[in-house]
């Protein structure tokens, strides 16, 4: 899971904007926002230092946080 869309609809960044500034289609940021794909390492780096430049305060673990399994 992701919050790309989240914190990007938030700041009032369009997906357009955010793919123009990762160089990216638009086929290929909509997949890792609907979570149809996901991006590897090099690809998530790239994201926050889009959303960074774009204005956005975030981290690797703002944008990926890490999903914790409860043991029972």
């Amino acid at each position: 899971m992701n919050h790309i869309k989240k914190l990007r609809e938030e700041a009032g960044i369009s997906q357009a904007e955010l793919r123009r500034e990762l160089g990216w289609s638009q086929p290929r940021l909509a997949n890792y926002e609907s979570f149809l794909r996901t991006p590897g390492l090099d690809e998530s780096r790239r994201i926050v230092a889009a959303l960074q430049k774009l204005g956005i305060d975030c981290t690797l673990d703002d944008v990926f946080p890490e999903k914790i399994e409860s043991v029972a």
